[in-house]
């Protein structure tokens, strides 16, 4: 039975986080938006994916154990495959990216020309809590990279929501972490939002990014690059 939401969150090593997050989206969500819950989980050493297997009884959680082609992008994509929702949403386990975000994310659909909606921390309103200099740095030239192929100012936000169909007949080629750079590029919509939200700095485990997944972004700019000058 199809969804009104689906909701896919990629994980590693994320078993002190995931239960939480798992109860903070359904005390939002529930009873105001039929939802789904998919944890596309790496085989985390700390078996993030047992913890989320022992929700599955309590909350509408399905529990991926990917055991190849691991990285957050192909795991999002593995989870648009399981996904059943009209629309679908990708958020971090880790909760830099807050739940209470997503009714308003949500309400943004009620306008049909809007095809996605991102979550950002460059429009008026949004943020973050607090960030070293460099990061931010590393983040604005990233920024930079990809102006001329997509108007979302916050490009390397990971918190967003699109309407399901935007998929149909798009071949998806996930590498590194930014997956959403990846569908607002490839996948034909109407109108792109953003909305504001504050990104939190994460409480419990590590970040994930290294210099491997830096070099990993750069070669997926390059080739969406390409992609638009074959076209």
């Amino acid at each position: 039975m199809s969804k009104e939401l689906s909701i896919i969150i990629p994980t590693f090593n994320e078993a002190k986080n995931i239960s939480i997050l798992i109860k903070d989206i359904d005390t939002t969500l529930r009873g105001k938006i039929d939802y789904e819950i998919i944890v596309a989980d790496d085989d985390s050493p700390d078996r993030t994916w047992e913890v989320a297997k022992n929700l599955t009884k309590e909350y509408p959680v399905i529990v991926l154990r990917r055991m190849k082609n691991k990285g957050l992008s192909p795991a999002v994509v593995e989870g648009f495959s399981h996904a059943t929702g009209k629309i679908i949403g990708v958020m971090d386990a880790d909760f830099s990216h807050p739940p209470k975000y997503i009714l308003k994310f949500m309400k943004a659909f009620n306008n049909p020309e809007i095809d996605i909606v991102w979550g950002s921390r460059l429009v008026e309103g949004g943020g973050v809590e607090e960030w070293p200099i460099m990061r931010k740095v590393i983040s604005e030239v990233a920024r930079l990279f990809v102006r001329p192929l997509t108007s979302i100012k916050d490009t390397m936000s990971g918190y967003f929501f699109f309407r399901a169909p935007i998929l149909e007949g798009v071949e998806l080629k996930p590498r590194g972490y930014k997956i959403g750079l990846e569908i607002v590029v490839r996948c034909p919509h109407k109108k792109a939002v953003e909305i504001p939200y504050i990104f939190r700095n994460r409480e419990v485990g590590y970040s994930k990014l290294s210099t491997k997944i830096y070099i990993q972004y750069l070669i997926q700019v390059l080739i969406l690059y390409w992609s638009k000058l074959v076209k």
